[in-house]
């Protein structure tokens, strides 16, 4: 009597088996897209963590050529034009990187373009005065001493700095 009840359980009932077979595999295939899906944000979060800091040498390079230029070999048509590519250069990749944030990460275009906007007023006018100079030709005199006041480009770079923050 107690064979013919199991029988009639497994031929027209759910077991415990079937069910186990029905949600081991839903279990994996979930586990795998949550292993996915985590990955996939990870890389992202690397990606834009990376745009971010690119976009940040792109600035503190440009905010270095001051130094470059005051330091420069003694002047000639080849220097100055090097120079001036390379400022040309770096221009080109801040305005890159401006649009590609304003694409990317629009919450953090508007405190770039300040962080631009800021570097471009203070290193485009201490260039100006670095032209002026004469170029340096003592070992002695590659060290200039006091540093060129970059008070406002910090400042908007601790902004920049915390609106890519937020961001990841």
């Amino acid at each position: 009597m107690q064979i013919v009840a199991e029988t009639q359980a497994t031929e027209g009932g759910w077991t415990w088996a079937q069910t186990a077979a029905l949600i081991v595999p839903c279990i994996a295939l979930f586990g795998a897209f949550l292993t996915y899906a985590l990955n996939q944000r990870a890389v992202r979060k690397e990606r834009r963590a990376k745009t971010f800091a690119e976009a940040l040498t792109a600035v503190e390079e440009y905010l270095e050529m001051p130094y470059r230029i005051r330091r420069r070999p003694k002047s000639s048509s080849a220097v100055r034009q090097q120079l001036t590519d390379e400022v040309s250069g770096l221009l080109a990749r801040m305005a890159f990187h401006q649009a590609w944030l304003q694409i990317e990460a629009s919450a953090v275009a508007g405190p770039y373009a300040t962080f631009v906007a800021t570097a471009r007023a203070e290193a485009g006018a201490q260039m100006s005065l670095a032209w002026q100079q004469p170029p340096i030709t003592t070992d002695n005199g590659m060290n200039l001493g006091t540093p060129y006041p970059r008070d406002r480009s910090n400042a908007a770079r601790g902004a920049c700095i915390e609106a890519m923050r937020d961001q990841l």
